[in-house]
């Protein structure tokens, strides 16, 4: 095999199943051994993802920056799992939308 090609291979078998992770990510999972098992970073992903979710939802009720808090728990959750990254993406095309009517607001 030419070399190129060999680390690509490697590369891929460090984070199997996963998508592509920023420096930050790259940092993270291997400071703390998570690279070796991508089951258990997906799995605590989840749950502080889903945590953050649920407080911006009790947010909506209770007062809290509910508007803040949702968007950053979908970030989370983004890092890992497409459906989230869809949301992410309707909610900024959606945004988007909103800002270009005549109605809304501008700052000139």
């Amino acid at each position: 095999m030419r070399p190129d090609l060999e680390d690509r291979v490697e590369e891929e078998v460090a984070f199997p199943g996963s998508v592509h992770l920023r420096r930050w990510q790259q940092f993270l999972t291997s400071r703390f051994g998570l690279d070796r098992t991508p089951v258990v970073r997906k799995v605590i992903i989840a749950v502080i993802g889903f945590t953050v979710l649920l407080l911006g939802a009790a947010m909506v009720v209770l007062p809290g920056p509910a508007v803040i808090i949702i968007p950053i728990g979908l970030a989370i959750l983004a890092s890992e799992f497409a459906w989230a990254r869809r949301i992410l993406r309707r909610g900024s095309l959606f945004v988007t939308h909103v800002r270009r009517h005549r109605w809304w607001p501008r700052n000139r």
